[in-house]
């Protein structure tokens, strides 16, 4: 029997009637806090090339996933086999130059291949009214900007007006990670001294240039964004 099986197997054990009562009592709603805490302790050993320690982390991890696919699988809805059957098709699907008879020379023609082939897959969530791709609502704030300004970048959206992009520019020529980790700590130690919420406060602005880009598009303009 393989590692993996074990360990939906011990999983499975916590989880039965006679089993742990924490374990018993979770639902996918309650692990939500869990799987941020344990993705936030895996990043922090990736930031220290701590290995030793980021096995253990990525192993903490995945008990999240083996946790919710086996409440998924009590419900009848799916089980892991599922999950890793999915992913495992999708990553073949969206490598043909690997897997099949293409051939792509750069990253840059893999990842224009991975969104044209993205693109035309049939995707059972709701597909976004807005210009914008259906960015994920829970995403952290700097992660959440990055992406919604990325989408600006993509379909060249109007957001001269919206966003200052000479004054983009002018910090981009100036900024590596040193200067970048710098200016974000300075600012977000002058929000703390102010009694203010850096998180907050950016994840509030980028959804107001989300919502002034949009209302600068004629209805039509930019499509319906899959994710």
């Amino acid at each position: 029997m393989s590692a993996i099986d074990d360990l939906k197997q011990t999983m499975a054990r916590l989880r039965a009637p006679d089993g742990c009562p924490w374990d018993q009592e979770q639902t996918h709603a309650t692990l939500v806090r869990c799987l941020i805490d344990e993705v936030s302790e895996l990043i922090e050993t990736i930031d220290r090339q701590d290995y030793p320690h980021m096995r253990e982390e990525l192993g903490d991890v995945l008990i999240q996933v083996v946790f919710h696919a086996q409440i998924a699988s009590e419900r009848g809805a799916f089980d892991f086999d599922d999950v890793a059957r999915e992913i495992n098709e999708k990553l073949i699907r969206r490598h043909p130059h690997v897997f099949g008879t293409g051939k792509l020379e750069t990253s840059e023609q893999v990842i224009a291949k991975w969104e044209e082939i993205k693109a035309t897959e049939k995707k059972n969530g709701p597909v976004s009214k807005g210009i914008f791709k259906n960015l994920p609502p829970r995403l952290p704030a700097l992660m959440f900007a990055e992406a919604v300004w990325k989408q600006i970048e993509k379909k060249a959206l109007p957001a001269e007006g919206v966003v200052d992009t000479a004054q983009v520019k002018a910090l981009g020529a100036q900024l590596d990670d040193a200067t970048l980790g710098r200016m974000l700590f300075e600012l977000t130690a002058a929000a703390r001294a102010k009694g203010l919420d850096p998180e907050g406060a950016l994840r509030l602005h980028a959804t107001k240039v989300m919502a002034d880009v949009e209302a600068r598009v004629a209805p039509g303009d930019g499509g319906a964004a899959r994710s």
